[in-house]
C-alpha cells in the first residue's frame, strides 16, 4: 500500500497518511507524494476542496520520520530508494508538501484523529478548517530535542491563536488536547471520532457547492492581504471583486436565488 492514499470524489480530494504502524509519520514517500497531491488539487479545476487525514484513529502525524527522513535530509543517511531520491533531487518538495511557501487557493479541511505534533501540527497549520476528534492533542515537542519547528510554525501559530498561548506551545513543548484547542481558536470543531470524517465532509461539500471562482478567489484575496496596510489591502480586495463580477458564475449565482432553484456553477 502507497505512504499517502489519494483520490477524487464528487469534487473532494482525499489524502490519507497511511502510515498507522508509525502514527503515519512523514517519510520521503509521504512527502514526496504529498507534494504531488497538493498540485494535483491545483491543477485539477474538478476539485474544489480537500480533506487531509490520517490512517486509522491514533495519529494524524506525529511529524517526521526520525529513522527514514531526517536522516536523509542532514546527511546522516544516503538516498536509498526512488523516493529518497526523489526528496533529494528537488529541495522544493518538503515545502510543497508542508504548503510552506507555496500557495494553494482551494480551501483544505484537516481531520484529526489522535496524535497531532511536531510536522502534523505544522501540516495542520497550513489548512483552512479543522477538525478534530475527541481524541486528539496537538503539541510541537521539537524544543525538548534542542531543534526547532521551522516547518511553518515559527511563522503560523502565532498569527492562528493568541501570541502568549502559541509562545507556551513553541517554548515547552508541551501537549495540549483537543478541547483546550478548540478554546484556542486554533481548531474548528471537536467530535466524536466516529463522526470525524462525516463532519469533515459536511464542511468540504458545503464548500463544493458555492461558487468555485469565488472560494478560491477569497483564499487567495485572504492570503494576500495577511500583514499588508489596510490600503493596499484594500485594493488587493477591489481587484479580487473587479474579477469575479465578471464571471459567469457571478451571474448565476444571483439569477438561481431569484429563480428559487439550485444554482449551477461552471467554473466560469
Amino acid at each position: 500500500m502507497p505512504a499517502l492514499l489519494f483520490e477524487i470524489r464528487d469534487h473532494i480530494a482525499y489524502l490519507t497518511i497511511n502510515r498507522p504502524e508509525v502514527h503515519n509519520s512523514m517519510s520521503p514517500e509521504v512527502m514526496v507524494r504529498m507534494a504531488e497531491a497538493w498540485q494535483r488539487v491545483a491543477d485539477d479545476d474538478d476539485v474544489r476542496a480537500a480533506i487531509i487525514t490520517g490512517a486509522g484513529n491514533k495519529a494524524f502525524s506525529a511529524g517526521a520520520d526520525l529513522g527514514r527522513l531526517i536522516p536523509l535530509m542532514t546527511g546522516a543517511r544516503q538516498p536509498e530508494d526512488e523516493w529518497d531520491h526523489k526528496m533529494m533531487e528537488n529541495p522544493k518538495i518538503g515545502a510543497m508538501a508542508l504548503m510552506r511557501g507555496w500557495n494553494l487557493y482551494k480551501p483544505v479541511i484537516a481531520a484529526v484523529n489522535g496524535f497531532c505534533i511536531a510536522g502534523g501540527l505544522e501540516l495542520m497549520q497550513a489548512t483552512d478548517l479543522r477538525v478534530a476528534a475527541e481524541s486528539a492533542s496537538f503539541g510541537l515537542q521539537e524544543v525538548k530535542w534542542a531543534i526547532i519547528p521551522a516547518g511553518g510554525s515559527l511563522v503560523r501559530l502565532v498569527r492562528q491563536m493568541p501570541y502568549c498561548k502559541a509562545m507556551e506551545i513553541l517554548l515547552t513543548g508541551n501537549r495540549i488536547p483537543a478541547a483546550e484547542a478548540w478554546r484556542l481558536g486554533l481548531i474548528n470543531y471537536v467530535v466524536a471520532q466516529e463522526q470525524l470524517m462525516a463532519k469533515a465532509e459536511e464542511l468540504a461539500h458545503t464548500i463544493a457547492e458555492n461558487g468555485p471562482l469565488a472560494v478560491r478567489t477569497i483564499k487567495e484575496t485572504v492570503e494576500r492581504c495577511s500583514g499588508v496596510p489596510f490600503e493596499a489591502a484594500f485594493k488587493i480586495e477591489n481587484e479580487a471583486q473587479g474579477f469575479i463580477r465578471k464571471t459567469e458564475d457571478a451571474r448565476e449565482g444571483p439569477r438561481a436565488f431569484m429563480e428559487k432553484r439550485k444554482p449551477h456553477y461552471m467554473g466560469r
